[in-house]
């Protein structure tokens, strides 16, 4: 167990009048986590001190080799006041992987939630009271080694910070219109597209640039290889509806295992749904929508839950899904999913957290 040492603000900010204007990752709290690594101490010196910029050395590795990664996770403030965390071990156990693959020491399960747990009760007061709104949770990891070289580094930080969010549907859940990328890629078999690292969202900016000029809200990813299989929707997983069958791709190496997706498959197996994650060719997809089978396509995310697809643009081709409407399916994931998060409806899943 982390001795984690706390150091409270002696001059906090004011809490937003309007939590209805909360925005997305715009507001930040009083306080922030942080807990150093050294190959002599390893892990150490957790503390929780007020939100502040960090001095750095411009050659730190983190600025010239991108050796990062993040998490995204939130805290709810359910009707009896209670705030609580929605499996944050699985998040835990994602960075271990992150971790791993960005050659960083590995932070124990335990010890991450713990300081999870411990920066929210500190800041339990910037939970958002209004239905909808939540406190988004950021940890990260840091490579601070001071010097030019491609290596792995040997010193890192590992910090939270906090933003009270609004909903991510201001006006409710929008279906929205997704464009098909078939000429850049988001990953590839061996590299980076199964952890949460920041150079893969570095490289997904060009697409979702091009795709936002031409009126599109996402970009749909093909594999790297063979550009013909559908992969991730921006920083979602992707799921189709097809003649009855839930459709995903599978998280083998280059796509994410988002926490919200595998709920949601949890979900849809319990309701007896079929659900296959495998390749699923674009072309297929097509089909299925000419053919009138394509049903309903959502992605799926922290920040989102769960975002209803209402057109899929492919080499000039529109695929037209569920009459602009958020089907039944979908509905019924959000519903539940908001529901369990927000203490509304009953958790049998053991899924949420309590922080104290």
């Amino acid at each position: 167990m982390l001795d984690i040492r706390i150091e409270r603000t002696s001059s906090p900010k004011a809490k937003p009048a309007d939590e209805t204007k909360l925005g997305f990752g715009k507001i930040f709290t009083d306080h922030m986590f942080i807990m150093d690594y050294n190959p002599e101490e390893g892990w150490h010196d957790p503390r929780i001190v007020p939100y502040a910029p960090i001095p750095m050395d411009p050659a730190c590795v983190v600025f010239h080799y991108a050796q990062e990664c993040f998490e995204g996770m939130k805290a709810y403030r359910t009707a009896d006041d209670t705030i609580q965390l929605f499996r944050p071990e699985k998040n835990a156990e994602r960075m271990q992987s992150t971790h791993d693959r960005m050659c960083i020491p590995p932070i124990p399960v335990e010890d991450f939630v713990q300081a999870v747990k411990a920066l929210v009760d500190v800041e339990r007061d910037w939970v958002p009271h209004t239905d909808g709104a939540s406190l988004y949770i950021r940890p990260f990891t840091i490579a601070t080694d001071v010097g030019l070289g491609v290596h792995a580094s040997h010193l890192y930080k590992f910090m939270i910070i906090c933003a009270p969010s609004g909903a991510y549907y201001a006006e409710g859940i929008n279906p929205v219109r997704i464009y098909v990328e078939d000429d850049y890629i988001r990953a590839a078999p061996g590299l980076t597209g199964f952890v949460k690292c920041g150079g893969n969202y570095a490289a997904s900016i060009k697409a979702g640039e091009l795709a936002e000029e031409k009126g599109f809200s996402q970009v749909l990813w093909l594999d790297g290889v063979e550009r013909k299989y559908v992969e991730e929707v921006g920083s979602m997983n992707i799921f189709f509806k097809i003649d009855g069958k839930i459709y995903t791709a599978a998280t083998v190496g280059t796509v994410l295992p988002g926490v919200t997706r595998r709920s949601c498959i949890e979900l849809m197996k319990d309701w007896g749904y079929e659900v296959i994650e495998g390749k699923l060719a674009i072309k297929t997809i097509m089909e299925a929508s000419r053919a009138g089978k394509l049903e309903e396509v959502f992605g799926t995310g922290t920040a989102a839950v769960v975002s209803p697809v209402k057109e899929l643009v492919y080499e000039g081709e529109s695929a037209f899904i569920g009459d602009g409407k958020i089907g039944p399916l979908t509905q019924k994931l959000y519903d539940t999913l908001t529901g369990i998060q927000w203490g509304k409806i009953e958790d049998t899943k053991g899924w949420t957290v309590p922080v104290c």
